[in-house]
């Protein structure tokens, strides 16, 4: 995945994998069909949802509350009247119909997460935004029902997840780039019609065909994480369509894959020492050796070294390798609410047992507990190669790595290695950066979270500055985990509520700290004040 080896989805959904999801599906072929060739999406026809195919993740149909309804849109938006592929769509209708404002559409980001499956899984935490919108999701083109992108089967990616991912000697290197080799021909046999026309833009011209389909006359939207990305480019090609939006846990639109990837690296590392320290300040009730955070760090270190000379006892046959330990912190940090099983995880590793580190490394490359994958690491990597231009040869990508263990000692070998998953790839990028300016666009709430790990803080700052004057608001919440208003902080929900539900704009610049005041109202700082 060029910018994003640790796919940057919203932490609710990421966490479901190691709880239950719910979802709808069908059987899961996403068969393309000849269009129509109409220029406005027809209206959709709603219907039951039955449970998520094992490529949405698998899981329990949604409650009878909940329909689903598919949407034809044209595969080349270059040739309107050629095939079509489907768009697979939930929704909850608003408890107040009354009073209903729409529809409030979410992509919960990846790229290449499920829709379809964690909006049911997350409603809870957007009830009062159900109040007076349907609440409704999609799975993107390339991802679960919606036409998949198919690489290699279950038993593959079990071998290509265990493979080691930060080669030290060059019979290592020769390893890793076969594996990379091997993984993106099995991409292009099983995939080739459709690798060309997974990108974001494509992603951001659906979203105009839901909003027609939906009868909306704007978009009302709320991206978390790469749907950011994904509303940023929608707010560029449609600035006047926009409704009201937010965007959290906001990817940088002004980096490349490279820098992306070395801000992860920065923000992962952030996040670890924020965990670390947590762990110190516990004193006894903390499990890990070490008296500092540094030493804690030190500590993690190590066990990579260990894990990279031999594996350990993982699940049923499946060893814990240095690899997926990495990916299993990582994992945790999504959210403050993953720090426990990240502590219990490599207490238990330092004593040779490596289930639950597996276990959290599976939950974020999409595997259940029968071995089946979701199609999330192919929709993640066929998008973003569709949309970066940047491919690294094997010497270009060695010579970035001091840079990115500098950056992060725990995790910037693996990121930096990761440099290489577009290397090769049949379809060229559309760009090194995305274009989100949105000049004549309606105010879009930007928010930034400072311990975000996945998607550093200083993204929300220039995503503001690149949609340009008047459009980006940016909000600012002192906190840890990737997003904030599924932190459930009453200062961060009260103000998205406010804007969405009664159009009330906060003031640029507020900041909403964890752990706010009883009242849980936002507080802008005083002008010119860091935050």
């Amino acid at each position: 995945m060029p910018r994003n080896v640790w796919r940057v989805t919203a932490a609710t959904a990421l966490a479901a994998t190691l709880l239950a999801s719910a979802g709808c599906s069908d059987d899961g072929d996403g068969k393309k069909t000849k269009a129509d060739g109409a220029k406005e999406a027809k209206p959709l026809e709603w219907g039951e949802c039955p449970a998520p195919s094992p490529l949405e993740g698998g899981g329990q149909a949604p409650p009878k509350d909940w329909q689903c309804a598919t949407l034809d849109v044209p595969l080349d938006y270059a040739k309107p009247e050629g095939e079509t592929l489907p768009i697979a769509l939930i929704r909850a209708k608003a408890r107040d119909q009354k009073n209903r404002l729409g529809s409030l559409v979410f992509n919960f980001g990846g790229p290449g997460g499920s829709g379809i499956t964690t909006l049911p899984g997350a409603a809870k935490e957007y009830e009062a935004l159900r109040a007076r919108y349907d609440l409704v999701s999609f799975d993107p083109r390339g991802v679960g029902r919606s036409a998949p992108v198919r690489c290699e089967d279950d038993k593959q990616l079990d071998a290509y997840y265990a493979e080691d991912s930060t080669p030290d000697t060059p019979e290592e290197e020769q390893g890793f780039v076969d594996n990379i080799r091997t993984y993106r021909e099995a991409c292009e046999k099983n995939s080739d019609e459709l690798l060309p026309h997974v990108g974001t833009s494509n992603a951001a011209r659906d979203l105009d065909r839901i909003r027609q389909a939906l009868g909306d006359e704007k978009l009302n939207y709320f991206g978390i994480s790469y749907g950011t990305e994904l509303g940023g480019v929608y707010a560029h090609l449609f600035p006047k369509n926009v409704g009201r939006a937010v965007f959290d846990a906001v990817v940088d639109p002004t980096k490349t894959s490279e820098e992306g990837a070395l801000g992860q690296a920065k923000g992962f590392q952030l996040a670890l020492g924020n965990f670390a320290q947590d762990c110190v300040d516990r004193g006894d009730e903390c499990k890990l050796q070490g008296s500092t955070a540094k030493e804690i760090e030190a500590n993690i270190i190590k066990l990579q070294k260990d894990l990279a000379a031999k594996p350990i006892a993982g699940i049923g046959d499946r060893q814990l390798t240095e690899g997926q330990a990495t990916n299993g912190i990582a994992q945790a940090l999504y959210s403050k609410e993953l720090w426990p099983l990240l502590e219990q995880g490599l207490d238990e590793a330092e004593g040779g047992q490596g289930q639950l580190l597996l276990a959290l490394s599976d939950a974020l490359n999409g595997r259940d507990q029968d071995g089946r994958y979701s199609n999330i690491g192919a929709a993640n990597t066929a998008i973003n190669c569709a949309d970066s231009k940047d491919r690294y040869t094997l010497a270009q990508t060695k010579a970035k790595l001091p840079a990115f263990r500098a950056a992060s000692p725990v995790f910037g070998d693996f990121l930096g290695w990761a440099m290489m998953s577009c290397t090769g790839w049949p379809v060229a990028g559309a760009w090194e950066t995305p274009d989100v300016s949105a000049p004549g666009s309606a105010p879009i709430l930007v928010i930034g979270n400072t311990g975000d790990p996945a998607t550093p803080y200083e993204g929300a700052r220039r995503m503001v500055e690149r949609l340009g004057p008047g459009v980006g608001v940016e909000l600012t919440y002192k906190g840890e985990g990737h997003g904030a208003y599924n932190s459930g902080d009453t200062c961060v929900q009260d103000a998205v509520n406010a804007y969405l539900i009664e159009g009330k704009t906060p003031a640029a610049g507020t900041v909403c700290t964890a752990k706010a005041d009883p009242t849980g109202s936002p507080t802008a700082p005083p002008t010119g004040s860091p935050v």
